[in-house]
């Protein structure tokens, strides 16, 4: 097949799923072949419904844990200079970007674009914190003033 040909087979698939609605794409129950067609349209109906509830309430709920992971950042209680408290301290900060990402990918599956943005923002958010605490004991950014960036406590 030419160039041309491809072209013109994919315009023709392309027109072809554009007169399909994407209720009508989503994967439905089985459905008899000899079931009347109302049937057919009410089983496709309720596989859609069920479908969008359970999708919108699970990106709500692993991005709600995201973000209450990531603004608990805000108030860390413990210790975070060096040592075991700053070794717990990076292990939370993984695991909001770990939350983020998987909140991310989840919203990215189900097409939730405002949800995906947000988780993006997320991993942002644990890279920032991890960097502040990371970058400074490695060596390429400033020490703050009357701060120590050290691993360990001495």
């Amino acid at each position: 097949m030419s160039d041309k040909d491809w072209a013109k087979e994919l315009a023709k698939i392309d027109k072809q799923l554009e007169s399909i609605s994407d209720d009508a794409l989503l994967p439905a129950k089985p459905v008899p072949a000899n079931a009347p067609p109302a049937a057919k349209a009410a089983a496709t109906a309720e596989a859609t419904a069920v479908q969008s509830r359970t999708t919108t309430l699970g990106v709500m709920l692993r991005l709600v844990l995201a973000i209450a992971l990531g603004v608990g950042m805000l108030f860390w209680p413990y210790e975070s200079r060096c040592g075991l408290g700053l070794a717990a301290y990076l292990a939370a900060v993984a695991a909001v970007s770990v939350s983020g990402v998987w909140s991310a990918v989840w919203s990215w599956r189900h097409r939730a674009g405002r949800a995906h943005v947000l988780s993006l923002l997320i991993v942002l958010w644990g890279l920032v914190l991890a960097g502040m605490e990371v970058l400074p004991r490695v060596g390429y950014a400033k020490v703050t003033p009357g701060q120590t960036a050290v691993w360990s406590c001495s």
